[in-house]
């Protein structure tokens, strides 16, 4: 059950990675992206199509290049991640002493 939880954040991590590197060196090819992050050309180019497919980067010639959307996700995005934090950590299960036998 928390395999599939887990597998998702892990995804979510490397798209993450990847629009911030899109930002912070814009335009950048994958190749480049795949050397500095380790992750398979394979993975960068799906995270790639992922964030353009939201709109949040375009290709260019050049490589990845960041859209007009980008700045207003990226202003969203920490009160999301505390949102989705604050859900979890409600979800906690706090003592196995609650649990009755």
């Amino acid at each position: 059950m928390i395999d599939r939880l887990e597998k998702e954040v892990d995804m979510l991590e490397r798209h993450l990675q990847v629009l911030k590197m899109v930002i912070e060196s814009e335009p950048i090819g994958i190749v480049k992206m795949s050397n500095e992050t380790g992750y398979p050309h394979h993975k960068v180019r799906y995270s790639l199509r992922v964030l353009e497919e939201e709109n949040l980067i375009e290709p260019s010639s050049q490589g990845a290049i960041t859209t007009e959307r980008t700045a207003e996700f990226v202003d969203e995005l920490d009160e999301k991640l505390d949102e989705i934090v604050d859900k979890l950590d409600s979800m906690k299960i706090e003592e196995a002493a609650e649990i009755e036998n």
